[in-house]
Protein backbone atom coordinates (compact mmCIF):
# COMPACT_ATOMS: atom_id res chain seq x y z
CA UNK A 1 0.00 0.00 0.00
CA UNK A 2 0.90 3.18 -0.90
CA UNK A 3 1.73 5.92 1.78
CA UNK A 4 -0.34 8.86 1.13
CA UNK A 5 1.63 12.15 0.57
CA UNK A 6 1.13 13.60 4.06
CA UNK A 7 1.91 11.00 6.03
CA UNK A 8 5.18 10.34 3.95
CA UNK A 9 6.17 14.64 4.39
CA UNK A 10 4.83 14.66 7.99
CA UNK A 11 7.33 11.64 8.44
CA UNK A 12 10.50 13.59 6.99
CA UNK A 13 9.19 16.75 9.06
CA UNK A 14 9.26 14.93 11.99
CA UNK A 15 12.53 13.73 11.16
CA UNK A 16 14.32 16.86 10.03
CA UNK A 17 12.98 18.46 13.13
CA UNK A 18 14.24 15.83 15.19
CA UNK A 19 17.99 16.30 13.95
CA UNK A 20 17.81 19.95 13.73
CA UNK A 21 18.34 19.87 17.81
CA UNK A 22 21.32 17.13 17.69
CA UNK A 23 24.30 16.27 15.64
CA UNK A 24 23.86 12.61 16.67
CA UNK A 25 23.34 9.79 14.57
CA UNK A 26 19.52 8.44 14.76
CA UNK A 27 19.08 4.47 14.80
CA UNK A 28 15.30 4.57 14.70
CA UNK A 29 12.89 5.06 12.22
CA UNK A 30 9.82 7.07 12.04
CA UNK A 31 6.80 5.65 14.34
CA UNK A 32 3.02 6.70 12.90
CA UNK A 33 1.14 7.54 16.34
CA UNK A 34 -2.09 8.21 14.87
CA UNK A 35 -3.57 8.36 11.56
CA UNK A 36 -7.46 9.51 11.37
CA UNK A 37 -8.90 12.19 9.27
CA UNK A 38 -8.70 14.66 12.09
CA UNK A 39 -5.10 14.25 12.85
CA UNK A 40 -2.11 11.91 11.82
CA UNK A 41 0.76 11.95 14.38
CA UNK A 42 4.42 10.70 13.97
CA UNK A 43 7.44 10.40 16.56
CA UNK A 44 10.95 10.60 15.43
CA UNK A 45 13.43 10.02 18.32
CA UNK A 46 12.24 12.40 20.56
CA UNK A 47 10.15 14.64 18.10
CA UNK A 48 6.31 14.48 17.47
CA UNK A 49 5.04 16.29 14.57
CA UNK A 50 1.49 16.46 14.54
CA UNK A 51 -1.07 17.41 11.45
CA UNK A 52 -4.46 18.93 12.25
CA UNK A 53 -8.01 18.38 11.49
CA UNK A 54 -8.48 19.86 7.74
CA UNK A 55 -10.88 22.73 9.03
CA UNK A 56 -8.07 23.80 12.00
CA UNK A 57 -8.15 27.50 11.69
CA UNK A 58 -4.70 29.26 11.92
CA UNK A 59 -6.49 32.20 13.95
CA UNK A 60 -7.72 29.13 16.49
CA UNK A 61 -4.47 27.12 16.98
CA UNK A 62 -2.12 30.04 17.23
CA UNK A 63 -3.00 31.43 20.17
CA UNK A 64 -3.69 27.22 22.11
CA UNK A 65 0.32 26.77 21.16
CA UNK A 66 0.64 30.22 22.93
CA UNK A 67 -0.93 29.18 25.82
CA UNK A 68 0.69 25.77 26.49
CA UNK A 69 3.78 27.22 25.73
CA UNK A 70 3.23 28.99 29.12
CA UNK A 71 1.67 26.73 30.89
CA UNK A 72 4.97 25.08 32.14
CA UNK A 73 4.46 21.88 34.30
CA UNK A 74 0.62 21.45 33.24
CA UNK A 75 1.06 21.42 29.13
CA UNK A 76 3.42 19.89 27.02
CA UNK A 77 5.25 22.54 25.70
CA UNK A 78 5.42 23.03 21.53
CA UNK A 79 8.71 23.10 20.14
CA UNK A 80 7.74 26.68 18.41
CA UNK A 81 4.58 28.27 18.92
CA UNK A 82 3.74 28.83 14.93
CA UNK A 83 2.25 26.05 12.85
CA UNK A 84 3.75 25.19 9.21
CA UNK A 85 1.43 24.30 6.37
CA UNK A 86 1.77 21.03 4.62
CA UNK A 87 -0.54 19.40 2.00
CA UNK A 88 -2.98 22.30 3.35
CA UNK A 89 -3.01 20.59 6.97
CA UNK A 90 -1.32 22.85 9.82
CA UNK A 91 1.40 20.96 11.40
CA UNK A 92 3.10 21.21 14.80
CA UNK A 93 6.38 19.77 16.53
CA UNK A 94 6.27 18.93 20.09
CA UNK A 95 8.50 16.59 22.59
CA UNK A 96 8.23 12.91 22.79
CA UNK A 97 6.32 12.35 26.09
CA UNK A 98 5.73 8.86 27.46
CA UNK A 99 1.67 7.69 27.10
CA UNK A 100 -0.86 6.08 29.72
CA UNK A 101 -0.42 2.50 29.46
CA UNK A 102 -3.72 0.84 28.52
CA UNK A 103 -2.61 -2.77 29.18
CA UNK A 104 -2.03 -1.79 33.26
CA UNK A 105 -5.27 0.49 33.90
CA UNK A 106 -4.35 0.21 37.88
CA UNK A 107 -1.66 2.50 37.24
CA UNK A 108 -3.67 4.93 35.45
CA UNK A 109 -2.72 8.72 36.71
CA UNK A 110 -6.22 9.90 38.21
CA UNK A 111 -5.08 11.74 40.95
CA UNK A 112 -2.29 13.81 38.23
CA UNK A 113 -4.19 14.24 36.07
CA UNK A 114 -7.11 15.86 38.44
CA UNK A 115 -4.40 18.14 39.61
CA UNK A 116 -3.07 18.95 36.33
CA UNK A 117 -6.82 20.12 35.56
CA UNK A 118 -7.13 21.92 38.78
CA UNK A 119 -4.03 24.21 38.38
CA UNK A 120 -5.26 24.37 34.84
CA UNK A 121 -8.89 25.53 35.60
CA UNK A 122 -7.28 27.88 38.54
CA UNK A 123 -4.42 29.79 35.83
CA UNK A 124 -5.78 33.15 34.41
CA UNK A 125 -6.57 32.49 30.58
CA UNK A 126 -4.30 34.66 28.01
CA UNK A 127 -6.10 37.35 26.29
CA UNK A 128 -7.56 36.05 22.67
CA UNK A 129 -8.30 32.21 23.85
CA UNK A 130 -11.21 30.95 21.71
CA UNK A 131 -13.77 28.86 23.35
CA UNK A 132 -13.57 25.97 25.00
CA UNK A 133 -14.44 23.12 21.93
CA UNK A 134 -16.18 20.37 24.10
CA UNK A 135 -20.12 21.09 23.67
CA UNK A 136 -18.64 21.81 19.79
CA UNK A 137 -17.55 18.16 19.57
CA UNK A 138 -20.31 16.72 21.10
CA UNK A 139 -22.66 17.78 18.89
CA UNK A 140 -20.46 17.01 15.99
CA UNK A 141 -20.59 13.94 17.48
CA UNK A 142 -24.41 13.25 16.89
CA UNK A 143 -24.29 14.80 13.37
CA UNK A 144 -22.11 12.09 12.71
CA UNK A 145 -24.73 9.38 14.14
CA UNK A 146 -27.62 11.32 12.38
CA UNK A 147 -25.85 10.95 8.84
CA UNK A 148 -24.61 7.06 9.92
CA UNK A 149 -28.62 6.76 10.78
CA UNK A 150 -29.10 3.36 12.55
CA UNK A 151 -32.02 4.00 13.76
CA UNK A 152 -32.88 1.98 16.37
CA UNK A 153 -30.04 2.35 18.76
CA UNK A 154 -30.11 6.17 17.95
CA UNK A 155 -33.70 6.61 19.08
CA UNK A 156 -32.32 6.93 22.96
CA UNK A 157 -29.21 8.76 22.25
CA UNK A 158 -31.62 11.21 20.92
CA UNK A 159 -34.01 12.06 23.05
CA UNK A 160 -31.42 12.27 25.83
CA UNK A 161 -29.55 15.44 23.51
CA UNK A 162 -32.49 16.60 23.63
CA UNK A 163 -32.83 17.18 26.99
CA UNK A 164 -29.70 18.87 27.65
CA UNK A 165 -29.44 22.53 27.69
CA UNK A 166 -28.34 24.67 24.48
CA UNK A 167 -24.93 25.62 25.81
CA UNK A 168 -24.23 21.61 26.19
CA UNK A 169 -25.51 21.11 22.35
CA UNK A 170 -23.23 24.01 21.26
CA UNK A 171 -26.44 26.00 20.12
CA UNK A 172 -25.69 29.00 22.94
CA UNK A 173 -22.15 30.43 23.88
CA UNK A 174 -21.03 28.93 27.42
CA UNK A 175 -21.94 31.60 30.57
CA UNK A 176 -18.21 31.11 31.82
CA UNK A 177 -16.01 33.03 29.22
CA UNK A 178 -13.14 33.39 31.49
CA UNK A 179 -11.62 30.10 32.78
CA UNK A 180 -9.05 28.07 31.07
CA UNK A 181 -10.46 24.32 29.96
CA UNK A 182 -8.84 21.54 28.18
CA UNK A 183 -11.84 20.75 26.51
CA UNK A 184 -11.12 17.15 25.93
CA UNK A 185 -9.81 15.36 28.93
CA UNK A 186 -9.15 11.55 29.22
CA UNK A 187 -5.85 9.32 29.98
CA UNK A 188 -4.72 9.81 26.12
CA UNK A 189 -4.27 12.97 26.89
CA UNK A 190 -1.65 12.70 29.58
CA UNK A 191 2.28 11.99 28.90
CA UNK A 192 5.31 11.61 31.01
CA UNK A 193 7.79 14.05 30.23
CA UNK A 194 11.18 13.79 29.73
CA UNK A 195 10.08 10.47 28.78
CA UNK A 196 9.93 7.70 30.04
CA UNK A 197 8.95 8.67 33.86
CA UNK A 198 9.55 12.41 33.90
CA UNK A 199 6.02 14.03 35.30
CA UNK A 200 2.70 14.14 33.69
CA UNK A 201 1.59 17.10 31.44
CA UNK A 202 -1.56 17.36 29.63
CA UNK A 203 -1.51 17.10 25.73
CA UNK A 204 -3.85 18.10 23.11
CA UNK A 205 -4.33 21.76 22.71
CA UNK A 206 -6.92 21.49 19.44
CA UNK A 207 -10.08 22.00 22.23
CA UNK A 208 -8.32 24.15 24.63
CA UNK A 209 -9.77 27.33 25.59
CA UNK A 210 -12.10 28.93 27.79
CA UNK A 211 -15.34 27.73 28.93
CA UNK A 212 -17.34 25.54 31.35
CA UNK A 213 -14.84 23.54 33.77
CA UNK A 214 -16.64 21.05 34.66
CA UNK A 215 -16.60 19.75 31.26
CA UNK A 216 -12.81 18.78 31.87
CA UNK A 217 -14.67 16.55 34.61
CA UNK A 218 -17.21 15.26 32.02
CA UNK A 219 -15.79 12.30 30.85
CA UNK A 220 -14.72 10.35 33.83
CA UNK A 221 -17.59 11.67 36.17
CA UNK A 222 -19.93 9.73 33.06
CA UNK A 223 -17.88 6.66 33.13
CA UNK A 224 -18.53 6.37 36.71
CA UNK A 225 -22.01 7.15 35.98
CA UNK A 226 -21.96 4.84 33.46
CA UNK A 227 -19.85 1.91 35.78
CA UNK A 228 -17.42 2.18 33.49
CA UNK A 229 -14.85 3.28 36.17
CA UNK A 230 -15.35 2.26 39.79
CA UNK A 231 -16.07 4.30 42.32
CA UNK A 232 -12.26 3.96 44.19
CA UNK A 233 -11.04 5.35 41.02
CA UNK A 234 -13.92 8.16 40.39
CA UNK A 235 -13.20 8.92 44.62
CA UNK A 236 -9.70 8.86 43.76
CA UNK A 237 -9.65 11.64 40.77
CA UNK A 238 -12.51 13.83 42.59
CA UNK A 239 -10.75 14.21 45.59
CA UNK A 240 -7.43 15.08 43.98
CA UNK A 241 -9.30 17.86 41.82
CA UNK A 242 -10.94 19.19 45.30
CA UNK A 243 -7.53 19.04 47.27
CA UNK A 244 -5.94 20.85 44.59
CA UNK A 245 -8.70 23.72 44.56
CA UNK A 246 -10.28 23.35 41.51
CA UNK A 247 -13.28 25.45 41.01
CA UNK A 248 -15.51 23.19 38.77
CA UNK A 249 -17.13 20.97 41.62
CA UNK A 250 -18.01 22.59 45.51
CA UNK A 251 -15.26 21.78 48.18
CA UNK A 252 -16.84 18.73 49.59
CA UNK A 253 -20.86 17.84 49.42
CA UNK A 254 -22.54 16.17 46.68
CA UNK A 255 -20.73 17.01 43.13
CA UNK A 256 -23.31 16.12 40.96
CA UNK A 257 -25.01 19.30 40.53
CA UNK A 258 -22.34 20.49 38.98
CA UNK A 259 -21.36 17.42 37.01
CA UNK A 260 -24.83 15.96 35.82
CA UNK A 261 -24.99 17.96 32.59
CA UNK A 262 -21.84 17.78 31.15
CA UNK A 263 -21.93 13.88 31.93
CA UNK A 264 -24.75 13.63 30.48
CA UNK A 265 -23.64 15.35 27.48
CA UNK A 266 -19.98 13.02 27.41
CA UNK A 267 -22.25 10.04 27.83
CA UNK A 268 -24.47 11.10 24.40
CA UNK A 269 -20.94 12.04 22.26
CA UNK A 270 -19.92 8.64 23.35
CA UNK A 271 -22.90 6.65 22.28
CA UNK A 272 -23.29 8.52 19.17
CA UNK A 273 -19.39 7.87 18.32
CA UNK A 274 -19.98 4.43 19.31
CA UNK A 275 -22.98 4.23 17.26
CA UNK A 276 -21.14 5.35 14.20
CA UNK A 277 -18.46 3.74 14.10
CA UNK A 278 -20.72 0.47 13.93
CA UNK A 279 -22.77 1.42 11.56
CA UNK A 280 -19.76 2.03 9.30
CA UNK A 281 -18.27 -0.82 10.56
CA UNK A 282 -21.71 -2.73 9.97
CA UNK A 283 -20.66 -4.97 13.07
CA UNK A 284 -23.07 -5.05 16.59
CA UNK A 285 -22.13 -2.83 19.58
CA UNK A 286 -19.92 -4.33 21.75
CA UNK A 287 -20.58 -4.43 25.88
CA UNK A 288 -18.85 -1.21 26.41
CA UNK A 289 -20.95 0.60 23.91
CA UNK A 290 -24.30 -1.35 24.59
CA UNK A 291 -23.90 0.25 28.14
CA UNK A 292 -23.50 3.74 26.90
CA UNK A 293 -26.39 3.64 24.81
CA UNK A 294 -28.21 2.14 27.95
CA UNK A 295 -27.19 4.77 30.25
CA UNK A 296 -29.08 7.02 27.72
CA UNK A 297 -31.66 5.56 27.66
CA UNK A 298 -32.23 5.66 30.96
CA UNK A 299 -31.49 9.36 30.89
CA UNK A 300 -33.95 10.21 28.67
CA UNK A 301 -36.46 9.46 31.31
CA UNK A 302 -35.09 11.74 33.61
CA UNK A 303 -34.18 15.31 33.68
CA UNK A 304 -30.75 16.35 33.86
CA UNK A 305 -29.67 18.84 36.90
CA UNK A 306 -30.56 16.44 39.60
CA UNK A 307 -28.26 15.16 42.67
CA UNK A 308 -27.04 11.92 42.19
CA UNK A 309 -25.69 9.86 39.37
CA UNK A 310 -28.40 9.49 35.87
CA UNK A 311 -27.33 5.94 35.28
CA UNK A 312 -27.06 4.63 38.76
Amino acid sequence: MTTHPLLAELTLRARTEAHSRTSSACPCGATTLADRPDATVVRHADTVAKAHAPDTAPADLIPRLAAAAHLPGIFLPPLGESPVDLHGRLVTFWPYGEPVDPENPDTAPWEAAATLLARLHRTPAPPGLPPMRGPVKAALAVARLLAASRRGHAVPVLRAWRTLPAWARAETPMSDRTTLCHGDLHLGQLVRHPAPDGPWHLIDVDDLGVGEPAWDLARPAAWYACGLLSPDDWSRFLGAYRAAGGPAVPADGDPWPALDVVARALTVQTAARAIAKATEADRALDDVEQAVVDACDRMGSAPPQLAGGFAK
